[in-house]
């Protein structure tokens, strides 16, 4: 292996390693905020034991709306059956969230997949920071991002589509240019790598305004899948 290999190998392994770091931080603050609010569970319904005995049917309605837009804030949005994708996946849809992006996501995912978690999660985690990154370029009401996954017989199928600012993205030696940042571009490289190692299938499209990426991840599928939508907000 050259010098110049083995230099863009660590590079990729420093940035994987950050980038794990990261994803792993944000699930930690989803399950921390979910872990508080049924802490508070019980002195919530002694809230509203207190208003309804004084009947007081209002108050109990108001405490209930307060609750409900509480309760929007952190429970799951994606429930896949599979818990590591669940975890990367509303972890990501929540930080989408945050920064003003809608996401359509539809998933099917069995319990168990053959696929190493750390490169389930390094995959979903890269297209999903890509998407977002490029969504912050364009105005609020042209964001979203679109979601699938399926098992296409004993396939694990993924797509990510995002709506992008200007034209066709270009492609140099053979692959799409990254537009923002060196973490971007060893993103891609660390996809490739992945998809490679598995034996899957990788295809990437750029059209006038959307950017798409689809992969293939063989794999056993042991259980039946189950399936979930969310809209935007």
């Amino acid at each position: 292996m050259s010098l110049f290999s083995r230099k863009i190998h660590r590079q990729i392994a420093s940035y994987q390693k950050e980038l794990l770091e990261t994803h792993f931080r944000e699930v930690e603050n989803m399950y921390q905020k979910m872990r508080g609010w049924r802490h508070d569970y019980r002195n919530h319904i002694q809230a509203m034991k207190a208003h309804a005995a004084c009947g007081d049917l209002s108050a109990v309605i108001s405490y209930l709306d307060a609750l409900d837009a509480d309760l929007s804030t952190v429970d799951t949005v994606v429930k896949t059956g599979n818990p590591m994708t669940d975890a990367i996946l509303n972890s990501k849809i929540s930080l989408a969230r945050s920064r003003d992006i809608p996401v359509l996501a539809e998933a099917q995912i069995p319990f168990t997949l053959e696929i190493p978690e750390l490169d389930l999660c390094a995959i979903i985690g890269n297209l999903f920071d890509n998407a977002i990154e490029a969504s912050l370029e364009l105005p609020p009401d042209k964001r979203l991002i679109r979601v699938y996954m399926d098992m296409k017989n004993t396939q694990l199928y993924l797509s990510f589509t995002n709506f992008t600012a200007g034209n066709k993205l270009k492609k140099q030696g053979g692959r799409f240019c990254s537009t923002k940042g060196e973490g971007r571009g060893l993103g891609l490289v660390r996809i490739d790598s992945i998809v490679k190692r598995l034996d899957g299938y990788l295809s990437r499209n750029s059209e006038d305004g959307a950017f798409t990426t689809e992969l293939l991840l063989p794999q056993a599928c042991s259980s039946s899948p189950k399936s979930t939508h969310s809209s935007p907000e």
